[in-house]
């Protein structure tokens, strides 16, 4: 995986960092495995705006990413790997030799051919899906689970990975990519490797029109509204807008937003590195 700079022939180009799609092998995507996904463009289900800012974009199918890897036992071969619009990582298509496919999100250095598989007594290799007690202390992981069967839902972006510190009893010790220091329980299920397409983070728009497509609307400065539309709007002249905070006047730095009794707080060792 690389990334690009275009030459500034036009203004839209000179600023224009995109990736490059060389480890894409299928154009068309598994057709039993997509659906149609229908955009809100920020409205609930009266209709009302409740998120500001969406709207437009270029129409997606929604691929299903299996996030269980709950198919054990049979082993898989890598039949494609695959550009998502809907996510930042790319995808690999499975053919199972029983016959069933899915999608998986494609780890770094996951090719076309390889063999990957699900379950207890797999090895911990790359593509491999298994419980975090059969993992090797040190490895990096991604696709995490917080409970037994729930699916995946930690390290899926780009790049990104969390890496096996140690156990203690029914508990592994992760260390997030984010880094956040906790424990998970020992049967939840995670994958071993780094989540591919690391040089996204790379990558520049070069002009308003990419974020146009991805469904992204023009975004209004507090600072540029009147005093009735935000806390920090109005003044003469321009100003700077007084302390942070949000249009419903929570501070938007030095206050923390997690819940003091929050449940989970008891699993969390050391607090994510700001």
């Amino acid at each position: 995986m690389a990334v690009r700079k275009l030459k500034p022939t036009t203004p839209g180009q000179r600023h224009k960092i995109i990736g490059t799609f060389e480890e894409i092998t299928a154009r068309v995507p598994e057709k039993s495995l997509t659906v149609g996904k229908h955009s809100t463009g920020g409205r609930n289900n009266e209709g009302h705006l409740t998120v500001r800012y969406r709207g437009g974009g270029h129409k997606r199918k929604y691929r299903l990413i299996d996030f269980k890897r709950n198919h054990d036992g049979v082993p898989a071969r890598v039949k494609s790997i695959e550009y998502d619009p809907n996510r930042s990582a790319r995808i690999a298509l499975l053919y199972y030799v029983d016959g069933f496919k899915a999608y998986i999100i494609a780890p770094n250095g996951l090719t076309v051919g390889m063999m990957v598989e699900s379950g207890e007594n797999v090895a911990p290799e790359l593509g491999n899906a298994l419980p975090l007690n059969k993992i090797p202390v040190g490895t990096l992981i991604h696709n995490i689970e917080l409970r037994p069967g729930q699916g995946a839902c930690m390290a899926r972006s780009a790049g990104t990975f969390a890496q096996l510190v140690s156990r203690e009893g029914n508990y592994a010790i992760v260390k997030l990519p984010s880094g956040e220091t906790r424990k998970i329980l020992a049967t939840c299920r995670a994958t071993v490797g780094v989540v591919g397409n690391s040089d996204h983070a790379l990558e520049q728009s070069g002009k308003a029109g990419r974020s146009r497509w991805l469904g992204r609307r023009p975004h209004n400065r507090g600072v540029v509204m009147n005093p009735v539309d935000h806390p920090m709007g109005g003044g003469e002249g321009r100003q700077s807008g007084g302390h942070p905070r949000s249009r419903n006047g929570i501070y938007a730095k030095g206050l923390k937003t997690r819940k003091p009794k929050k449940q989970s707080s008891k699993y969390i060792i050391e607090r994510r590195k700001k």
